[in-house]
């Protein structure tokens, strides 16, 4: 029987339990859900056979280490900044690691001992990073096959409430970890346009927002997503004049974080005392306000827009302009917004979310100039089996089934981009109505 190890029960890790656990009988698989929450990983196994919850803290290292040392294959969806922990913990004990987060400085640096070692550390295995890796070079390769000379690559993603559960002035709830949100964009963006290289910094990152056309959809609005230069080594795109990696929201999205920014409400430096601190007082800290105006007037005439304008029904919405006591201690802005957005833009238990994705690439053959389109829309099923969680967690657990059938003979630290990788997981994908339409200009 072999053994795999999950480290994280969060929101992205529902679907990938699921798969691991009705394939566990058939593929002889045990599965281990290590979180420092007992409940909730209970809450997402149930009684099944073929798990053990294990409830630890991931910076024990005892702990964690023997969890390592017991198993055949370890599949990380921690935050970020843990995964550095489990990276050297399976270097050390010779175990192979799948993930969903972005190739980060420090398992970088181990990138020659993985190779050594004659492991596989897969990054960037699940939604964007993953799906979109996958589904594009799948596109590119095609094109070069048949002689296509790219000149323009770009592509769009976001995780969206469905139309049918957008029933707020953010147009938007909130389907995966609320940290991240807060902190997106917080490094700017790169991408390359009409062969200039754009550098936007966050400040001004949502305020320059473009809109594309969706199929069913209509607009969406789309923000250069961090550094998209660094991927066009890896697409083998180097030459071409346009690159762009962006995410997608809903256009009133954008503007209202585009004023949050601009409030300093996303910074994650500083830190503020709020146990007498109203929610008012936070949002203006930045600013000097007039007591004989209103908290709407005080906040519209900073802003140069109108009191009756939407971004204040959203800050209101968010309940940044009443005098209630924000009461969570010492706190940086940025944590202080999340515990803000977790309560209000929360998902109810029959909203469904959404994933939308798209490629635009523009390419020449014989003399003739192409664009293709090659788009994807996946809804959830409900506030836990979430398209978030669907397209995050099932690219993991068949690359999991798929490595554990030695389907595989590669080592080293890779992201999805070749197509012994991509088309068989692409092709199961489809099994779960994550699929792609393409069509042509």
């Amino acid at each position: 029987m072999k053994h795999i190890l999950l480290f994280g029960a969060g929101k992205s890790a529902t679907c990938l339990i699921d798969y691991l656990l009705v394939n566990a009988p058939r593929q002889k698989w045990h599965v281990t859900v290590a979180d420092h929450d007992l409940m909730l990983i209970k809450s997402k196994t149930g009684k099944s056979y073929y798990v053990t919850p294990a409830a630890i803290d991931i910076k024990d290292q005892a702990a964690r280490q023997k969890l390592v040392q017991e198993t055949d294959l370890v599949i990380s969806l921690l935050p970020p900044p843990l995964h550095i922990f489990v990276a050297k913990d399976c270097l050390q004990f010779g175990k192979n690691l799948l993930t969903a987060s972005y190739i980060d400085p420090e398992v970088k640096k181990l990138e020659k001992e993985i190779e050594k070692a004659g492991l596989l550390f897969m990054y960037e295995m699940g939604l964007d990073p993953g799906i979109d890796h996958m589904s594009a070079m799948k596109l590119i390769h095609s094109i070069e096959k048949k002689g296509g000379q790219i000149s323009a690559f770009r592509s769009y993603c976001g995780g969206l409430i469905s139309p049918e559960s957008n029933d707020n002035p953010w147009q938007y709830k909130i389907s995966w970890n609320a940290r991240n949100i807060v902190t997106a964009g917080s490094s700017g963006a790169t991408y390359r346009e009409k062969g200039k290289v754009k550098e936007i910094p966050y400040e001004h990152l949502f305020d320059q927002t473009k809109t594309i056309h969706i199929p069913s959809l209509g607009k969406l609005a789309y923000y250069p997503n961090r550094d998209s230069l660094g991927y066009m080594s890896a697409y083998k795109l180097e030459d071409i004049p346009t690159f762009m990696r962006a995410t997608l929201r809903y256009p009133d999205f954008c503007e209202g974080w585009s004023t949050l920014v601009k409030l300093g409400l996303t910074d994650d430096k500083e830190k503020v005392q709020t146990d007498d601190l109203t929610y008012f007082k936070w949002t203006t800290q930045h600013m000097k306000v007039d007591k004989q105006l209103s908290n709407e007037e005080n906040i519209a005439n900073h802003l140069g827009i109108s009191a009756k304008s939407k971004i204040i029904r959203q800050l209101k919405f968010l309940g940044l302009l009443n005098g209630e006591v924000i009461n969570l201690g010492e706190q940086t802005n940025a944590s202080v917004l999340q515990n803000i957005i977790e309560s209000r833009l929360s998902m109810e238990q029959t909203d469904k979310d959404m994933i939308v994705m798209m490629h635009e690439i523009e390419f020449e053959r014989r003399g003739m100039t192409t664009k293709l389109h090659s788009f994807m829309i996946t809804q959830g099923e409900d506030n836990m089996r979430t398209a978030m969680a669907k397209t995050v967690g099932l690219p993991l657990g068949i690359m999991a089934k798929l490595l554990l059938q030695d389907k595989f003979n590669l080592t080293g630290l890779h992201i999805p981009i070749l197509p012994d990788i991509y088309n068989p997981i692409l092709k199961e994908l489809e099994d779960y109505n994550i699929r792609f339409e393409e069509s042509f200009e």
